[in-house]
């Protein structure tokens, strides 16, 4: 039965963050080509869709898809969305199996990621003891604690394992503290240096905001703001998802559920435990490609649904 990987990414509004993941899936078509079809689909502002995706893959003769989410913290779009979409998508077709992989999450790979991104910057520097040095590290901010606290513990292990004099963490939307909160926080500390590290694939609005923050919090302090790249398609990121792919395929992709605030009384999120757990971004439906991508892929995917569904 053929096999095929469906990279689940979120969608940009800038060219720039669908460009860099366009480049991040090119790398993975060639790195898992010999056993598996890949292909690649958005949640939202951009195309194709992961319908379409799906039925690329599809009429290619592929039965088992494995959705990987190009996902870095378990928020709404790991829990609800993305698997919301897989489910519906996978009830069109009576021969198709897909199944869910886990997010990027805690990774030892994530972590030497973020030891290299700091230490690019470093070595750019004139050397200074870490201990007077502060860190930031800044995370996308979800309504669900139990994926901002994954944030909260790579930061421990960074400072911990680096020996900074002290590391906080911000987010850049929906969680607090805000990168606004956090720069005059660790300002007063009195460091030399700051590194802000943005956990972050790809750049996109969000980090371009990040940088513009840091830069003019810069501007009037004593303290130097450095930050770091993204995340991109690093060699450390594709051990991740070769790791997460290994436990879609033996069936051991599985989600924290101890701490979900869905199936817990979590304090703060008490009224959410049994919520109803479905996608809300409806308003992306009815463009599945691209423009470039309609005329070569509008007539078979018309036919196809047609055919799937006996019309």
């Amino acid at each position: 039965m053929k096999e095929g990987i469906l990279l689940c990414g979120h969608g940009s509004r800038r060219k720039t963050g669908t460009d860099a993941f366009k480049k991040l899936v090119g790398i993975l078509q060639k790195r898992y080509e010999e056993n598996y079809e890949v292909d690649y689909g958005f949640l939202e502002f951009s195309h194709p869709l992961y319908e379409a995706a799906v039925e690329r893959l599809y009429q290619k003769g592929v039965r088992v898809i494995y959705a990987l989410p190009v996902i870095l913290f378990a928020g709404s779009h790991a829990k609800n969305d993305i698997p919301y979409e897989m489910n519906t998508i996978q009830s069109y077709y009576p021969d198709l199996q897909i199944k869910m992989g886990k997010h990027i999450g805690v990774s030892s790979y994530l972590l030497e990621l973020s030891k290299k991104r700091i230490l690019e910057q470093e070595t750019l520097l004139p050397p200074i003891d870490r201990k007077e040095c502060g860190l930031i590290v800044i995370g996308r901010g979800t309504t669900d604690p139990d994926a901002n606290s994954d944030v909260h513990k790579l930061a421990a292990m960074l400072w911990e394992g680096m020996g900074f004099g002290f590391t906080t963490v911000a987010y850049s939307g929906t969680a607090y503290p805000t990168i606004a909160d956090s720069l005059p926080m660790i300002e007063k500390l009195g460091f030399k240096r700051t590194y802000v590290i943005p956990f972050f694939f790809f750049t996109g609005v969000l980090l371009e905001r990040i940088y513009a923050a840091v830069d003019a919090f810069d501007l009037t302090s004593t303290t130097k703001y450095i930050s770091t790249d993204a995340f991109g398609s690093d060699e450390y990121i594709l051990k991740a998802f070769d790791e997460r792919l290994d436990q879609a395929i033996n069936g051991e992709a599985n989600m924290n559920c101890q701490l979900c605030k869905y199936r817990k009384q979590i304090i703060g999120f008490e009224e959410e435990e049994g919520k109803e757990q479905i996608g809300h971004h409806l308003n992306v439906k009815g463009i599945l490609f691209e423009e470039e991508e309609k005329v070569n892929e509008k007539k078979g995917v018309v036919a196809a649904f047609k055919n799937v569904l006996g019309i």
